[in-house]
């Protein structure tokens, strides 16, 4: 596929419940953009309360009657590595439509989004047939074991960064436990939820396993959040959007939460470290998606020894990215989601310039030629950054790089936990003593030692303090679509 590509036509989405599309109960809908144009790509349904009752009402029926309930985890297996197999099938054509959906790059997309996206299924294939109690040795005369049961009906609100991938994370372990769903997708980006649904539908998955709703958070969002029959919620995006759905929760049936946050990485650079590898990769860290990735490295902490030849070769990397049509292949950085996430990202430029920070290169709209019309940002870094600044504590969201110098192990430890976030982190040093001890002194969910950006199905993802609690991936994320149940017999 090239920029020279005829795009295709999108149809007006349908709300998808109870395995089949329809209309929203008010009719409204809204428009769907495509971030590189500014022009309008598709619309969608304007899901609300009713709507999202209606979904819930489906997927309930769907957890305590019809095949579901009854189905073999045999079954359960076969349809979960069918929807894998599907999404790899039409790879490509999903890759297009997030691109177009998204501003992210069409080779980011197919490799970074379809393709773990497919894996994921198939991971969880291999444990709806694993997944199981224990039998314990109790005192006295009883056999003793546990049960692990569906924990029901589960609400998943996701993120417009990675979109299929990110239901991809929630909806596969639900599936491979017996839950059922309702998801509330990003707005901003809801069509390739829309189509995993109906691959889904496509693998065999009963009516009412799977529903969308698309919609806003505070219509959509909120009524799924405060419904009484929805046993979990699953949510990525923002603090503040967690702690309303905690309060929710609180406030309606005490429904369990998983919360996958944002975050302000640390990417910890020492003078003894592979300094080519650690460039490159500090160079993806943030650029990676437009730096709209919860776990973007925006903080490097570079040594004082390396610090200036280090940085100069950067900043001189991020003058020749590659910025604009994400559907050509020589595109290294697309669009921004919006033209809200710009502003947002470019008042933080501002911020930084304020408060001292210098800016080494960016900090700018990227107007040049067609990319005018769409919401393109220059890559940017800046030097001189204090750990109090707040481009160094808060997240930006977009290709923004505060480097920040340190003398020490113990200074290095301080400054990486010293935001409230505490979501991924990395070390790059030769040192295997330092490289371990620092990875226990991090405050992180994950910590990676000489490479960044690593993840794979079968690996736990979130994090510590205010970037969230629970885990994606793994055996860890079973845990939460689960309830355990513990039998006693008399013998």
């Amino acid at each position: 596929m090239d920029s020279t590509m005829t795009l295709p036509t999108i149809e007006p989405g349908k709300l998808w419940i109870a395995g089949k599309p329809v209309a929203s109960s008010s009719g409204k809908q809204i428009d769907v953009i495509n971030p590189a144009t500014g022009a309008k790509l598709a619309s969608v349904e304007r899901g609300e309360a009713a709507d999202v009752d209606r979904a819930v009402k489906a997927a309930r029926r769907a957890l305590e009657s019809g095949p579901w309930p009854k189905m073999n985890a045999s079954e359960r297996s076969k349809i979960l590595w069918r929807i894998g197999e599907l999404i790899d099938k039409h790879r490509d054509e999903l890759a297009l439509l997030e691109t177009l959906n998204t501003g992210k790059t069409l080779k980011g997309a197919q490799r970074g989004d379809m393709k773990p996206a497919a894996d994921i299924f198939n991971y969880y294939a291999g444990w709806a047939r694993h997944y199981h109690g224990e039998v314990i040795p109790v005192d006295g005369p009883f056999l003793n074991y546990t049960l692990r049961e569906p924990v029901g009906v589960v609400g998943m609100i996701t993120a417009w960064n990675y979109p299929m991938l990110l239901a991809a994370w929630k909806v596969a372990p639900a599936l491979a436990t017996g839950c059922t769903a309702v998801i509330k997708p990003s707005e901003l980006t809801p069509l390739t939820t829309l189509g995993l649904a109906e691959l889904a539908a496509e693998a065999d998955v009963p009516e009412g396993v799977i529903n969308v709703v698309t919609g806003y958070g505070p219509e959509a969002g909120e009524a799924l959040g405060r419904h009484m029959d929805v046993d979990k919620i699953a949510f990525t995006g923002s603090i503040r959007t967690a702690r309303a759905l905690l309060k929710a929760s609180g406030e309606s049936n005490l429904k369990r939460l998983s919360l996958e946050l944002g975050g302000k990485s640390p990417n910890i650079i020492f003078p003894d470290a592979d300094l080519d590898a650690a460039l490159s990769a500090a160079f993806w860290a943030i650029y990676a998606n437009k730096g709209e990735v919860c776990s973007a490295g925006s903080r490097l902490l570079l040594h004082k020894d390396i610090h200036d030849q280090f940085l100069e070769r950067l900043v001189e990397k991020a003058k020749k990215m590659v910025v604009g049509n994400p559907l050509d292949p020589k595109t290294e950085m697309g669009a921004q989601i919006s033209q809200a996430q710009l502003d947002r990202i470019l008042g933080y430029v501002s911020s930084g310039v304020e408060q001292g920070a210098r800016l080494e290169c960016g900090g700018e709209r990227d107007t040049e030629g067609e990319k005018a019309r769409g919401f393109f940002s220059k890559p940017t870094v800046f030097s001189g950054v204090k750990p109090e600044m707040k481009i160094a504590q808060e997240e930006i969201f977009g290709p923004v790089l505060a480097a920040i110098q340190f003398s020490d192990d113990e200074e290095a430890v301080a400054i990486a936990n010293g935001t409230v976030y505490g979501l991924v982190s990395a070390v790059w040093t030769r040192d295997v003593r330092r490289a371990h001890r620092l990875a226990r002194a991090i405050k992180a969910g994950v910590v990676w030692i000489n490479t960044y950006n690593g993840f794979d199905s079968a690996a736990p993802f979130g994090g510590y303090k205010q970037s969230g609690f629970g885990r994606e991936m793994g055996e860890h994320a079973l845990e939460s679509y689960t309830q355990v149940k513990s039998v006693w017999v008399a013998l």
